[in-house]
């Protein structure tokens, strides 16, 4: 009995026939390859001393001298090498292992919630500082910081105590930095947790009730092993940017005030303030290209760990 062999289209005809997924996915790509993977070339700037020429950028790139990594080396040796590595390490980790905790605890607790009215309202509540910018607030955290008008030092003042100069005040912006940033975040990150708990199948729960399992027990044994790929997978992901951080939090929260600077100055600020005041170019993109390379080689070795343990929970 022979068999048909179905004869393969040619790649044109294929892409005809798929003409319309294609369209959609277009402006995706076109944004990606013209806004991140064209400016990737421009990492080669990290080893050259960059001299800006007024017959453009790609000349610039092209007749600036080659330094091999004399930017790096000059990046490492600096004083301030340390200061931004213990600040942008010790922050993420914090934040790494607070969000994780706090999304997950939301997202279950939600998902326990049977009155849609009450969960909805929760929901709004804790989404809304989401999609409030860092500069909006900025002028809120203001309010309550500031020395002569401020919320919090008008309470002080009121019981008798003396107004804290907050903005000159190292100590105390670590835990302000730490819980903006939770505060900021716990929304979003937790909507993750809390649809992945709505989608178990309400079977194991009737069964777990069966066997005289209570509310706690239920959420042991069956809600938090069914988040925990994906909470898996979301930790992976969160490692890789633990060189990272956020600008605006970092920046415009503090008002970029000087006395701060030990307590806030991180990678991506120490990169902006390196453009804006000494103009150094290769010593801030070979700053941003060891952000990206630490990060790629923290998700590769954290994902080779998670592989070894529990395989479906890898990335990849």
């Amino acid at each position: 009995m022979s068999r048909s062999i179905k004869k393969k289209k040619p790649f044109l005809q294929q892409l005809w026939d798929n003409r319309a997924f294609l369209m959609l996915v277009t402006p995706g790509t076109l944004f990606l390859i013209v806004f991140f993977y064209i400016p990737v070339l421009a990492n080669v700037v990290a080893f050259q001393n960059f001299q800006y020429s007024d017959q453009g950028f790609i000349y610039s790139i092209l007749h600036s001298p080659w330094v091999g990594f004399d930017n790096f080396k000059f990046f490492f040796k600096s004083a301030d090498f340390w200061l931004v590595l213990r600040n942008t390490v010790g922050y993420n980790m914090t934040f790494l292992l607070l969000n994780f905790f706090f999304a997950i605890f939301f997202g279950v607790v939600m998902s326990q919630l049977r009155n849609q009215r009450l969960l909805k309202t929760y929901q709004t509540a804790m989404l809304f500082p989401y999609f409030l910018s860092w500069a909006i607030l900025a002028y809120f955290v203001y309010a309550f910081l500031s020395t002569d008008k401020g919320i919090l030092n008008h309470m002080i003042q009121t019981f008798g105590g003396r107004p804290i100069d907050f903005y000159n005040s190292p100590w105390v912006w670590p835990f302000i930095i730490v819980f903006l940033g939770v505060w900021k975040g716990i929304g979003y990150n937790s909507i993750l947790y809390f649809a992945t708990a709505m989608g178990i199948d309400p079977s194991y729960y009737d069964a777990a009730m069966i066997d005289g399992a209570s509310k706690w027990q239920q959420i042991k044994n069956v809600t938090l092993p069914h988040i925990m790929p994906i909470a898996t997978l979301m930790l992976i992901l969160n490692i890789g940017g633990i060189f990272r951080s956020d600008f605006g939090l970092f920046y415009l929260i503090p008002r970029n005030s000087g006395a701060l600077i030990n307590v806030t100055q991180t990678f991506d600020t120490y990169i902006y303030r390196a453009l804006t005041t000494s103009n150094d170019i290769g010593m801030s993109t070979a700053a941003g290209l060891l952000q990206s390379v630490v990060g790629a080689l923290l998700i590769i070795l954290s994902n080779w760990v998670v592989r070894r343990k529990q395989p479906e929970s890898a990335l990849f």
